[in-house]
């Protein structure tokens, strides 16, 4: 039966009643966390006192009592964490298997971009990522995905204008427009990326960017925009930059890109406030060895931030920015997400709760997986539409831009040109074929770093279209490393003699699996070691080093569907 408007409008009343009761000491709270020893993160301060909260929402601190109540002696309380920005794809796992394993670690919102499956799916990918994320307790908010594909160079499953998703900002969980990475774009003032702003701007959401570099003028341009954050700052220098024109900070330690060490020094009282904690991008070995927003903060309180400045950037500040105004602090009419750790030292976090429920004490509370439409699951399980690949599909004989892994980053640098591959100068033929519309496109180059000695690796987690990119020895591997990939629609392959030695099958958009965050982690961990007895080299992750080949607006050399592009001139090579 459908409620009535005056029924709803009397049972928010009746609740908002039973919140003032308990918070003025009439009746007893429904949980009450006693002596407390909690971060104030706007007095910036540790306070003592009971921490009381009913109907899922802090109503009090000081003296109380409650139906149900928990000696908090010896331990910090700490506001539930909040990361910035996450793309949830790249756990490889199902957005429930996702929390899953960030929920013991503290983070009770995270704010994502679902633009990695929006690039396969379109609206249907964002559409799929709101109904796997309704009610999972974690708050999952997003940004919609402003760059579909990333630049107009990228071929991938959809071509999302401001009118495809100008609908769901009428979401309840949609805060703005996410990482404009087409900085250039938004630099020349182009009409798709300027209809994209004005639309978001008119719903009166946040528009975060991504502008790796962007100094001087075309910085002043890009922030004029009206893009208020980056999360692509590498150096001090460059994120003081940006800071002093306004932007605000999203501090990222994630797996693809390490930035806290160089940023640490603005978790000062001149800087902090402008900043935020982000992952970005966490892989599975990342989520279960070391962890979430909680590992940042270790390491930034060892690092030498002051704890308290540290937590405050780990909760209030993004609540603050993203305009979440009941989350990020201890304080009455605040969400009761707590964490709950030993000293921050050790940072050994305790307990967990959501809305005032426990949901972690060493042992993780189960929870229900969200209904998903049937239409949505059958599309995301049916996204590869590639004819059967041959090793006369990657044969040119003409000179190719060669590609140079840079140790430890994402970027890559020219190395000139190639017309064979020529494993003793370690150059190895390396392709993107576009798997969403069945073009028969295939961009052909090489590359130097990678250390392949025998076989080929292919996968289909290429950001941020998501074409099948493969690496190898011969034309001959490289077919049947990519052809496993359509087979299984979508996951990674470790080939040699034609024979599939290891895989991760992600068959969820090609991007994403069905299993288990343990069993996802265990093929990955079985499939790096099989690139590495095939001669890949040990200081790159074999997997991840492929996945940003193909994204054409990190400098300087990429590869797309249509052949090696130099991001730096803006043409192809």
């Amino acid at each position: 039966m459908i409620e009535s408007y005056a029924g709803k409008i009397n049972r928010k009343q009746l609740k908002k009643q039973r919140i003032i009761a308990a918070a003025a000491g009439r009746t007893p709270a429904e949980l009450v966390l006693k002596n407390a020893t909690y971060v104030n993160v706007f007095s910036n301060e540790l306070c003592t006192g009971d921490i009381a909260v009913t109907e899922g929402l802090i109503v009090g601190m000081g003296e109380y009592h409650g139906i149900q109540e928990v000696d908090m002696t010896g331990k910090i309380v700490l506001p539930g964490f909040l990361d910035a920005h996450i793309h949830l794809e790249s756990s490889l796992v199902s957005p429930r298997e996702f929390v899953k394993a960030v929920l013991p670690h503290g983070t009770t919102t995270v704010i994502t971009d679902p633009h990695e499956i929006a690039n396969v799916m379109g609206t249907d990918g964002i559409e799929y990522m709101l109904e796997a994320t309704e009610r999972l307790p974690v708050d999952v908010r997003f940004m919609l995905s402003s760059c579909v594909p990333a630049t107009p160079l990228d071929e991938s499953g959809a071509n999302l204008d401001y009118r495809a998703i100008d609908s769901f900002y009428d979401h309840p969980r949609v805060q703005g427009l996410a990482e404009m990475m087409d900085f250039m774009g938004t630099i020349n003032a182009s009409d798709t990326v300027v209809e994209k702003i004005v639309a978001a701007q008119a719903h009166h959401k946040k528009i975060d960017g991504h502008a790796p570099g962007l100094t001087g003028n075309n910085l002043n341009a890009y922030v004029a925009a009206g893009v208020y954050s980056d999360h692509e700052c590498a150096t001090l220098g460059e994120a003081i930059e940006k800071l002093q024109r306004g932007q605000f900070i999203m501090i990222r330690e994630g797996t693809a890109a390490r930035n806290l060490e160089a940023l640490v020094p603005l978790l000062c009282s001149q800087y902090a406030d402008r900043c935020m904690f982000c992952t970005d991008d966490k892989h599975p070995n990342d989520l279960l060895e070391k962890g979430h927003i909680d590992y940042i903060i270790k390491k930034a309180i060892s690092l030498g931030a002051d704890p308290i400045t540290t937590i405050k950037v780990a909760c209030q500040n993004a609540a603050r920015y993203f305009l979440l105004n009941n989350r990020g602090a201890i304080a009455p009419g605040y969400l009761g997400d707590f964490v709950v750790i030993d000293n921050f030292k050790s940072f050994n976090i305790k307990e967990v709760y959501k809305k005032g429920q426990l949901m972690y004490d060493g042992t993780l509370r189960d929870f229900a997986a969200p209904e998903i439409d049937p239409y949505l699951v059958e599309r995301s399980h049916n996204t590869f539409h590639v004819a059967t690949l041959t090793e006369k599909d990657f044969m040119e004989e003409r000179p190719r831009g060669v590609i140079g892994l840079v140790t430890g980053e994402i970027t890559s640098k020219d190395c000139g040109y190639a017309s064979k591959i020529d494993q003793k100068k370690d150059i190895l033929k390396i392709a993107v074929i576009e798997r969403h519309r069945n073009t028969g496109h295939i961009g052909i180059g090489y590359i130097t770093g990678y250390g392949l000695r025998h076989g080929a690796v292919a996968t289909s987690v290429s950001h941020d279209s998501h074409n099948i990119i493969v690496v190898g020895t011969s034309e001959k591997e490289m077919a049947a490393a990519a052809n496993r990939v359509v087979e299984m629609n979508g996951g990674i392959v470790v080939c040699e003699k034609g024979k599939v030695k290891a895989e991760v099958k992600l068959d969820i958009a090609g991007i994403m699996s069905e299993d288990s965050l343990v069993n996802v982690n265990r093929d990955l961990e079985r499939a790096k070691a099989a690139t590495f007895e095939l001669g890949v080299s040990q200081g790159i992750d074999p997997f991840m080093t492929l996945s940003f080949m193909s994204l054409p607006v990190i400098p300087s050399l990429r590869l797309t569907t249509r052949g090696v592009f130099d991001v730096t001139q803006q043409k192809y090579v």
